[in-house]
């Protein structure tokens, strides 16, 4: 017989063991059928080990250019993630003194968080259909030959897609920022100034190096977040796709292990950033923890 406390204890790690597996037993079974034979199925078991649908999937498996969707994805998720970082970092800046509207703006900002997803992307693309009628009423209306001819629409990657995924990672780096400026210390900002800095000074040389790690947070944030979207870039990209976005039409049309390769390989990438920005967190923490010193 358990007594209260070793049941309790054995109750909650047989919960979390199995919340773990229902977390992460997808990832491991897709990143295990995408090494079968080729005569493999969608479904276990395994049909042999190999790297076929590797191979396959670099072809292009006739279906698909996942080379051109990949890089689209990894370009569109380093713009956002540079401007995800230069406007909450600006933002944290300008919140740290109240200003008229300071509220209205941080509310309107957060908002975003509890939209549906589906519901923002369609209202983007709305906006920016009318966009496009506007442009071609004035085409028409002043015979504009460029806007005639030339002129298809305003609905690409960079603008209406830029656009949907910055109201996903903005709210979040806005809130990591808000944390970091609460508790930071501004007597360090203080003695600057009184050693005849210029604010352009403190920030380089006390502010920026103190709140970096929350930096490379933020950009964390920004990129994987991007990379992984779909649901408010579904409607917004135009006439191309993010990998996200080609993974889910594939998901209609392939009935081969080649998803399984695809969704191993875009797994792999997005641990690899991971990885990458938490290394650079704790250098930039170690650093920190010295000039702190």
């Amino acid at each position: 017989m358990f007594n209260n406390r070793s049941f309790g204890f054995y109750f909650f790690a047989t919960f979390f063991t199995c919340f773990v597996l229902f977390l992460y037993g997808p990832i491991f079974s897709i990143i295990l059928l995408s090494f079968q034979g080729p005569d493999g199925g969608l479904t276990f078991p395994l049909n042999g080990l190999s790297i076929h649908w590797f191979k396959e999937l670099w072809k292009g498996a006739g279906v698909v250019d996942i080379g051109s969707a990949f890089r689209r994805s990894i370009l569109l998720g380093l713009v956002v993630m540079v401007l995800t970082v230069i406007l909450s970092v600006s933002a944290g800046l300008a919140f740290r003194k109240p200003f008229t509207g300071s509220n209205l703006l941080f509310f309107t900002t957060i908002a975003s968080l509890i939209v549906p997803s589906i519901v923002l992307s369609l209202g983007v693309a709305l906006e920016f259909r009318i966009i496009d009628d506007t442009i071609k009423k004035i085409g028409g209306d002043y015979q504009v030959d460029w806007i005639i001819d030339n002129f298809q629409t305003t609905l690409t990657m960079f603008s209406s897609g830029l656009g949907a995924q910055l109201t996903w990672t903005l709210p979040f780096g806005l809130l990591i920022m808000f944390a970091v400026f609460n508790r930071f210390d501004k007597s360090y900002e203080e003695a600057a100034r009184d050693l005849g800095a210029s604010s352009w000074q403190t920030f380089r040389e006390i502010v920026f190096p103190l709140i970096a790690p929350s930096i490379v947070g933020i950009a964390l944030f920004g990129f994987t977040l991007s990379y992984d979207e779909l649901a408010r870039s579904s409607q917004v990209m135009g006439d191309t796709n993010t990998l996200p976005l080609e993974l889910r039409g594939l998901t209609t049309t392939v009935t081969t292990p080649i998803i399984y390769a695809l969704g191993t390989i875009t797994t792999g990438v997005s641990f690899l950033v991971i990885g990458f920005f938490l290394l650079l967190y704790a250098l930039l923490e170690n650093l920190k923890k010295k000039r702190q010193l």
